[in-house]
């Protein structure tokens, strides 16, 4: 009698549970499908009626580019973080130099963007035009290729907001290197200086797992090597990264993520947790205490990391936007239009500005 009494209110509390549960996944399932704020000119659906084809038109085309060579996804998505990070997304880190100063590209963070990023952007805009005309940005259009490149890899599928315009003008090399925080920076650095972006700590552990596919010049973490080895680092893989990399200035390379380097998943979170990430930027996001939860959270929950690493990559992809009037749509990503009003460079507006106040 006690038993069955016993049993009854267990079962009882158990279906309590459950309905609990069930509500409260319910609850989680709509909060992550409710779309995130969208910055004013940007839209889901911008081009549906001026240019429907669209995103199948750059699918198709880096479908056949990523056959060839899946290297080419993470030089794709990189280009897209370079662009967002330096005065907003506005395709200027595709413009090329000209009598004004140096171009974005050219400022040392920038010199180990693949040469073949820039002409895969430029080679889908030109695709893109003959299908629709020229109505679509190269900043839109970098946009979609790294949202691509992460699905094609093998990560998440995600729509971003579209209608973006091409920037009439490109950083500084101080600007640029202010903005992009080098691969020997320490999460303290990082954290400070994403969240001048509004990018929160899940954020930028998020983002950074961008790292999951894509190679490194040896340049960017001998300082772990030499003169002595980094102690974080796990001691097997500093020793197979010294054949790579024999010497400090080596020009080698070598991938990001020693498990799945080709393809989009959690696997580099857990390198982070067993001391073999790569860059300095990388390991102590596993090192600090700050961000060592959610490193872990993200190695043992990859639907977790998809998750946060598109609602950060929604944010950043709309960090100082040009829409409406502003800015163009370029007919050569890497050149401003000719007939765009005569724009300079910050450098050169400030001494001009200067130059009035006296």
């Amino acid at each position: 009698m006690a038993y069955a009494s016993c049993r009854s209110a267990f079962l009882t509390f158990l279906l309590i549970l459950l309905t609990f549960l069930s509500f409260s996944h319910i609850e989680v399932c709509e909060a992550q499908a409710k779309p995130p704020p969208i910055v004013k000119g940007l839209s889901w659906t911008f081009y549906d009626s001026k240019c429907p084809k669209l995103e199948s038109i750059i699918r198709t085309e880096l479908k056949k580019i990523f056959d060839k060579d899946i290297g080419q996804a993470a030089g794709l998505l990189r280009l897209h973080f370079h662009d967002c990070f330096v005065q907003g997304c506005d395709g200027s880190v595709l413009l090329d130099g000209s009598a004004s100063g140096p171009s974005e590209k050219d400022a040392p963070p920038n010199l180990t963007l693949r040469a073949e990023a820039f002409k895969i952007i430029e080679k889908l805009r030109s695709r893109v035009e003959k299908q629709c005309g020229r109505i679509v940005s190269c900043a839109d259009i970098t946009a979609v290729a790294a949202r691509d490149s992460v699905f094609l890899s093998g990560g998440p599928e995600y729509k971003i907001p579209l209608g973006r315009r091409d920037g009439l003008t490109f950083a500084t090399r101080n600007v640029t290197l202010q903005n992009l925080p080098s691969p020997s920076s320490n999460t303290t650095t990082i954290l400070n200086s994403l969240a001048t972006k509004n990018l929160n700590p899940t954020d930028v552990v998020a983002l950074s797992g961008g790292h999951t596919i894509g190679i490194s010049h040896c340049s960017s973490f001998t300082n772990r090597l030499y003169p002595t080895q980094d102690t974080v680092m796990d001691k097997t893989y500093g020793k197979n990264l010294k054949l790579t990399c024999p010497t400090s200035n080596t020009d080698n390379t070598t991938v990001l993520d020693i498990r799945t380097p080709n393809k989009f998943d959690n696997k580099y979170y857990v390198d982070l947790m067993n001391r073999q990430g790569l860059f300095t930027s990388d390991q102590d996001l596993y090192t600090d205490k700050r961000t060592k939860d959610i490193v872990t959270n993200f190695a043992v929950n990859q639907s977790l990391f998809f998750e946060k690493f598109v609602a950060a990559m929604l944010k950043m992809g709309q960090l100082n936007v040009l829409t409406g009037n502003q800015g163009e749509i370029r007919a050569n990503c890497s050149v401003r239009n000719k007939d765009s009003k005569s724009f300079i460079t910050s450098v050169v507006e400030d001494v001009v500005e200067g130059f009035l106040e006296m």
